[in-house]
């Protein structure tokens, strides 16, 4: 049997005052805690999906969301977790979400599945609109890229709202 060890999240989040949209995933994988950025798992389509909803080539990630007024973050601030099996979480402790859009525009968060909206849900409480969209992790095999591409026009949209 093993040992179950609390994780804290360890990456900054990427962002700044004209920040419009929040983007929240449940906690960092493995893959992403070792190389110290957000969805750097190279099956994880997250950073194709924002390629082709806003038609460019995503060179520098930290700078595209910061271009394009997208602030990234997870829910979490701290739980157990096996690898990054987000079915396993437990003893969660939620980042202060509030304290981020205090110091942005954001207008909208949108989570990246199933299991970051319901923890969204669960622990934070704020007034600001909440777009819940599918996972683009390789383990949500069943929703294909054009699909994913669809469902995530949604979040330039809401970025180019007045």
């Amino acid at each position: 049997m093993s040992t179950e060890t609390r994780l804290y999240h360890e990456l900054e989040p990427v962002y700044d005052r004209n920040s419009r949209v929040l983007i929240l995933g449940s906690f960092p994988s493995v893959v992403s805690r070792k190389e110290q950025f957000y969805y750097a798992n190279r099956t994880n389509r997250f950073w194709p999906v924002l390629s082709a909803v806003f038609e460019e080539e995503i060179t520098d990630r930290k700078q595209f969301c910061l271009d394009h007024r997208i602030a990234l973050w997870d829910v979490i601030e701290s739980c157990t977790i096996h690898g990054s099996n987000d079915a396993s979480i437990k003893d969660v402790r939620p980042n202060d979400i509030n304290g981020l859009i205090a110091e942005t525009s954001v207008h909208t968060i949108v989570t990246t599945g199933g299991k970051a909206a319901a923890l969204f849900r669960k622990y934070i409480v704020t007034e600001v609109r909440h777009i819940a969209l599918p996972s683009t992790s390789a383990a949500n095999a069943s929703m294909r890229l054009e699909q994913l591409i669809k469902e995530y026009q949604i979040v330039r949209s809401v970025i180019e709202e007045n």
